[in-house]
This record gives structure tokens, C-alpha cells and sequence, in this order.
């Protein structure tokens, strides 16, 4: 008698692992560095400045504090961070891709956020910093785009002293049953239109790219996975976004 091998486990959430995706991602922000800022404006009515602001006010900056920023694009999460600080921390902006940085460095000459910044290009999954570097680690809509979850969040916590706070805010999943049938024709609907108004090439990845996202317990649980402690997450919105907490014990 022939023995069937047993099926495959599902597939962890929490940890995909896309080849494709990176090369996609970097794609679709090459098309959009220079408009990023207006089409996030757009996007979401300007919320998004509210939830930055709230992710400044969990991480309480400190004077002194080194903050490395992943996927930071064009800076807007450290230029945040260094204007709170009022110039005595000190921010690096990491992102995969070289162009966003170059928008975001010219935006913040103009803006006059230049001491304490600089700029870095690199992957999420494998970053080009020493291990424990960072007293923070912020990543704002970029866990999302990763390939390798679980790569990304051993990444922070590597690269986070011991003691170190590390800081997620990204799109969730809607706890509010009327919200949630609002939020899902955004989703289908405005979201996709508005991307194509701003000529962003595969408009249909951002609406899948967040519905494919974990929730915020399994986010919470992968992150616990990845060595860091004292997990804790707070829903925006209803849970149009999250903020997670954690820290490197």
C-alpha cells in the first residue's frame, strides 16, 4: 500500500517569504519617490501625520537618543523624531531604495532638519548596521513590504541595544464591523483610483499588500517570536492601523 505523504502545514502569516516581492516594491517606489509625501496626503486625508505623531509620543524621544529609522523613505518619521529633540538626538534613515533617500535628503535641507540626520540605503532583512546600535528602531509601513517578516523583525532586534525600544505603524485589520464594510470599499474602490491619479505603476498592490498583512495579535506574536519583549499594540482608527511595541530585554 502506497503511503500519501502528510500535507503541507498552512502557511505562516507572519513569516512570508516572496521573492518577487522586493524587486516589486522597489519598482513601485521608484515610480512614486518624488510624489510619496502628496499621494500619502492624498491617500489618507492626512491622517497619516496624526499617526506619526502618535508613534512619537509612545516612543517619548529623550535627548541623546539614536534612532535608526527602516524603510524611513523620505524621512518624514526621523525628521519628526530630531524636531522633537530639538537637534540633540541623532537619526539614520534606512531605506531599500536610493531614490526615495535622495528626495527625502534634498526635503530635509529644505526644511532645515540636517544635524543628527543621515541617510542610509539598505534592506530591512539584512542591514548594514552593527549589532546594537540603535536606543530605538521605528519602522512606519514597512513591515508590510518586506519579503521575510520574521528576517526583518531578528534584524531589529539585532541591531537594537539591550534595553532598546522598537516601534511598528502600519495599515491593520479593522475590529468595527461598520467601519469594516467602509474600510473594504475604500480598499477596493479609492484606493486603487487614487493610485492610478498618481501614476503608481501595480496600483493594486497597496490594497493587497495590507489585506495580506497580519493582524495585530499575529503581528504581536511574531515580534514576541523574534526575541523582543514586552509586546504591546494599540489600534488606530478602529484598527485601520496599529502601533507595536516592544523592547529588546
Amino acid at each position: 500500500m502506497n503511503e500519501q505523504p502528510p500535507p503541507a502545514p498552512p502557511p505562516d502569516p507572519a513569516k512570508p517569504v516572496q521573492p518577487d516581492k522586493a524587486r516589486r516594491v522597489r519598482a513601485l517606489f521608484d515610480d512614486v519617490a518624488e510624489r510619496y509625501d502628496l499621494m500619502n496626503t492624498v491617500l489618507g486625508g492626512g491622517v497619516h501625520h496624526l499617526w506619526a505623531n502618535s508613534m512619537m509620543d509612545w516612543l517619548a524621544p529623550r535627548q541623546g537618543m539614536r534612532l535608526l529609522d527602516v524603510a524611513g523613505g523620505t524621512g518624514d518619521i526621523a525628521g519628526r523624531f530630531l524636531q522633537r529633540l530639538g537637534g540633540s538626538g541623532t537619526a539614520v534613515v534606512c531605506d531599500i531604495n536610493q531614490r526615495m533617500l535622495e528626495v527625502g535628503r534634498d526635503r530635509a535641507v529644505d526644511r532645515n532638519i540636517v544635524r543628527g540626520l543621515s541617510w542610509l540605503c539598505g534592506n530591512a532583512e539584512a542591514l548594514p548596521i552593527e549589532d546594537g546600535f540603535a536606543d530605538a528602531y521605528t519602522i512606519a509601513y514597512g513591515l508590510r513590504n518586506v519579503s521575510n517578516l520574521e528576517a526583518a523583525l531578528a534584524e531589529a532586534r539585532r541591531v537594537l541595544r539591550p534595553g532598546g525600544r522598537f516601534l511598528s505603524l502600519d495599515f491593520s485589520s479593522v475590529e468595527l464591523p461598520l467601519l469594516k464594510s467602509t474600510y473594504n470599499v475604500y480598499l477596493d474602490q479609492l484606493l486603487p483610483r487614487v493610485a492610478k491619479l498618481f501614476d503608481v505603476g501595480g496600483s493594486d498592490y497597496l490594497a493587497e499588500s495590507i489585506r495580506q498583512f497580519p493582524d495585530q495579535a499575529t503581528l504581536a506574536k511574531a515580534i514576541a517570536r523574534a526575541g523582543l519583549g514586552r509586546v504591546k499594540y494599540r489600534n488606530l482608527m478602529g484598527g485601520v492601523a496599529a502601533l507595536h511595541s516592544a523592547w529588546r530585554i
